[in-house]
């Protein structure tokens, strides 16, 4: 199998944050390039080090960086997005607010152009099915034949929401099973706008998609535009964790209507950090789809939503991932 290289540039301080990230993602090895483990190694006095290879010396100057190996597959291709779509997040404001500096967080590619690979990786990306109704189909790709199934054509390009990754396909699933006509959605930390767009093809009249990158945005819109929605359809970008004026605008956007539906397939702390806010978004008798929970911390983000006002419907999972239905409890 190939394998295609992905570097994050970072700092020391932010290295503990981007592997942390990496491993919410489900990413559990990475080689670490930290100047100051080699500063430790050289001014320990419990290391015999009588010689020690010039070319060593060399790590003294290196960039602090984290690399990841993917493989040039749908999947690696799916988790690239989800890795470029995180960095995005933390480039934005995310390591602002935790007090870290993380450097650039720039993504490099090896021995491969980002514009050659973001055209390869396509060739990953088929059709599929996709809970009871849906048949997912990149724009690129032609149907071999006919279907009963809802056909969802996408072009996710350089954001996440292909619908092959396992937290995307819970969430179709569970949309399929909680969208009613007419119902007012909104999706946080949309991507490439695939919720929202499954949401309209199931009934959804009322959509507001939001997400930290300006990318993933535009994406989305052009997804929505092809697909000639006649829905309300309202896409924001901005942080909405952030303490600045334009943080506290687009909160004031969301705040202007109560929502049926939320669906946020992201990371559990940036759930667990959300958890008030859709508490104060959704209807009463609304439903949270909550996403991007490795599997290991889905009864840490169940009990944080019970802190919420929150209580589980039905709580699934897959290759590792978790999705929860949550709905609000009486009070």
């Amino acid at each position: 199998m190939d394998w295609l290289e992905i570097k994050i540039t970072t700092t020391s301080e932010g290295i503990e944050l981007v592997t942390g990230v990496l491993l919410q993602l489900g990413i559990n090895g990475f080689v670490v390039e930290d100047p100051n483990d080699f500063e430790s190694f050289l001014t320990d006095p419990n290391i015999y080090k009588d010689y020690v290879d010039e070319t060593l010396y060399a790590l003294r100057d290196v960039q602090p960086s984290v690399t990841v190996y993917l493989p040039t597959n749908e999947q690696g291709a799916d988790m690239l997005s989800a890795i470029q779509t995180e960095m995005a997040q933390l480039r934005t404001a995310g390591a602002e607010q935790l007090g870290i500096d993380a450097g650039s967080l720039e993504i490099t590619l090896g021995n491969v152009r980002e514009e050659d690979w973001e055209n390869c990786w396509k060739k990953y990306f088929k059709p599929l099915k996709v809970g009871e109704k849906f048949m997912i189909k990149p724009t690129w790709e032609q149907l071999d034949e006919p279907t009963d199934r809802i056909i969802l054509e996408i072009d996710p390009s350089s954001s996440f929401g292909t619908g092959s990754h396992e937290t995307t396909k819970l969430c179709i699933e569970t949309l399929e099973s909680t969208v009613t006509p007419e119902c007012t959605l909104l999706d946080m930390g949309c991507g490439s706008g695939i919720l929202g767009i499954a949401a309209y093809l199931l009934g959804a009249t009322d959509i507001t998609a939001v997400d930290i990158d300006a990318n993933s945005v535009r994406i989305a819109t052009e997804n929505f535009e092809r697909i000639g929605t006649t829905a309300d359809v309202k896409l924001l970008c901005g942080n909405v964790l952030a303490d600045t004026d334009a943080a506290n605008e687009l909160r004031a956007k969301l705040a202007e209507k109560k929502y049926d539906v939320i669906v946020a397939n992201i990371v559990a702390d940036i759930i667990l950090a959300m958890k008030d806010l859709f508490a104060s978004l959704l209807k009463d008798d609304g439903r949270l789809i909550l996403s991007g929970i490795i599997s290991e911390r889905a009864e840490e983000v169940a009990n944080g939503m019970v802190e919420a006002g929150f209580e589980a419907i039905t709580i699934r999972e897959r290759g590792g991932w978790t999705a929860i239905l949550e709905k609000k409890t009486d009070k």
